[in-house]
């Protein structure tokens, strides 16, 4: 019911009909639409003129943008559909499209070819930075990293070349290769569906090295231990436990930098070989040389003796529950102390992010990574002749004492050896920008095992013990090698030891071999 019908009884009581008329004719004529119900502001009872008049002057068009705006483009004309489709934007509003004439006019699918295609991993993201799959120093990252204030504009200015717009391949270079998105980031190795990949993980803290690097690696010798211990208990010697010594170790490194990147991110053997530098390659295979030399050594010297080693021949021995005791009193404590020895080649391969960014010195020179060369050759060469030297010792059936070769250098040159080749291991990874200052422990809890725990402090009590019941000739004869030649560490005397001049000729071999090495692979 319109309003002037329902209401038409009031103008006039039983004349409602005449009312209804007149109320009619005042009544607005139009819709209702603004330019009719105003029709008569313009021209009184011109309406009608006024009417043919205001379409001259109201909007034409449909409300829409590019009608609103018509005048822009190209005054009071509205523009064909080919001018609005020239002058709109002709992309989706994404940011890329957005600001696709940023980067080179109209040819934003050039940045579409080079946009991420990756899963966004680290590893993946920054892979163009660093070179290929190699892991990046600290001096890699640093370079990357921003330098200003953390403002867009001059977060990326750098990326860009300053105020220039980029070219494609100064994109392909500097963007990012993944979605930026944190269950990217710090996911899988190479592909979203695979495992969490926590070799990669970033933090530098000790509660996050402790979880992703150092209690996995103590849980892998711990299992080893009790494969061990049960050998050990089995065959009723406790020797077993110096077979795992250096195997362990070697099987741990192997595992941190190939083997768990094989079982749980996917990658072929060659894969993940070819995903290490050089100075990480060059670290394995230092490892893999040190522990094979040891490892033939203890098992050829058990099976060639037939029994225990005459070390763990003690008063504890004789007791009924020893072997009860022995795991937590023996095997399992040097499961943890061959952790901490391992840290050298087990934390730069399961933290190598953060072993590069928590690195004190990431400048190394050329020298420090001779060095490192020089003291492994150096100390694997005088262990391997310590061995040699004492074989043919033994070969002569001789009561004396060996004292002759590296045995004239210090009374155990072996285990000067083991040290310098363990020292070495930190050394290269400061040349490399990836000394994590944790890694330092291994040298150093490996000199302490040496010297105080189970080496030659250990070695000469039991020879003593045992000489002086056995062989009195020995006996005297390790007293007074005690008092002319150092345990560890050469005396100033030995200046003059042609042996010492030939380790050392060995460690500058060792180096001139590396280095010609190192320029053939480069080339």
């Amino acid at each position: 019911m319109a309003e002037q019908d329902r209401y038409g009884g009031w103008f006039g009581g039983n004349k409602a009909d005449k009312v209804q008329e007149k109320a009619q004719q005042a009544v607005p004529k139009a819709s209702g639409a603004e330019q009719d119900r105003y029709g008569g502001w313009f021209g009184g009872d011109k309406a009608d003129r006024v009417k043919g008049a205001m379409p001259q002057n109201l909007p034409k068009g449909s409300g829409a943008e590019q009608d609103h705006y018509e005048r822009s483009f190209g005054g009071d004309r509205l523009p064909s559909a080919g001018q609005a489709s020239e002058s709109l934007p002709q992309v989706s509003g994404a940011e890329q499209d957005r600001y696709g004439r940023w980067f080179g006019g109209d040819k934003f699918t050039d940045i579409e070819r080079r946009l991420p295609r990756t899963s966004g991993a680290e590893q993946d993201r920054y892979e163009h930075w660093f070179g290929g799959h190699k892991l990046p120093t600290r001096l890699d990252i640093e370079k990357r990293l921003p330098k200003t204030s953390g403002a867009e504009q001059d977060r990326y200015e750098r990326w860009f070349g300053r105020h220039d717009g980029p070219s494609a391949t100064q994109l392909k270079e500097s963007l990012p290769t993944g979605s930026g998105a944190e269950q990217d980031r710090y996911g899988s190795h190479f592909t979203s569906n695979r495992p969490a990949n926590v070799r990669f993980v970033g933090t530098t803290s000790t509660l996050g090295l402790l979880q992703h690097a150092i209690l996995p690696s103590f849980g892998f010798h711990s299992g080893l231990s009790v494969i061990a211990y049960g050998v050990g208990r089995y065959t009723d010697t406790v020797e077993a436990k110096d077979w795992l010594w250096p195997a362990g170790q070697v099987a741990n490194a192997w595992w941190s930098a190939i083997g768990a990147p094989v079982v749980y991110e996917g990658l072929s053997f060659s894969e993940a070989w070819d995903a290490l530098s050089y100075n990480q390659k060059l670290l394995l295979v230092g490892v893999s040389a040190w522990g094979i030399r040891l490892f033939y050594r203890i098992a050829s010297r058990t099976l060639r003796r037939g029994k225990d080693d005459p070390r763990y021949e003690t008063s504890a021995r004789k007791q009924p529950d020893f072997w009860n005791k022995a795991f937590f009193t023996m095997f399992l404590p040097e499961a943890l102390i061959q952790t901490l020895i391992s840290l050298p080649f087990t934390l730069p391969f399961r933290a190598p992010i953060a072993s590069a960014l928590a690195a004190p010195f990431p400048e190394a020179t050329t020298i420090s990574h001779s060095l490192a060369i020089f003291l492994f050759t150096a100390g694997y060469s005088l262990e391997t002749v310590a061995d040699s030297h004492l074989e043919a010792h033994n070969r002569t059936a001789s009561a004396e004492l060996n004292r002759e070769g590296v045995w004239s250098i210090v009374r155990h040159p072996n285990y000067l050896g083991d040290a310098l080749c363990h020292l070495s291991f930190p050394l290269l990874l400061y040349s490399a920008g990836q000394l994590h200052p944790l890694t330092i422990v291994g040298p150093i809890a490996n000199y302490i095992f040496l010297r105080f725990i189970s080496g030659d402090k250990a070695n000469e009590e039991n020879q003593e013990k045992r000489y002086s019941k056995e062989n009195p000739v020995k006996y005297q004869e390790l007293q007074q090698y005690k008092q002319s030649k150092n345990s560890f560490w050469p005396g100033l005397a030995e200046v003059s030891n042609k042996w010492l001049w030939a380790i050392a000729a060995a460690g500058a071999g060792g180096v001139v071999v590396e280095r010609s090495l190192n320029g053939l692979l480069r080339s």
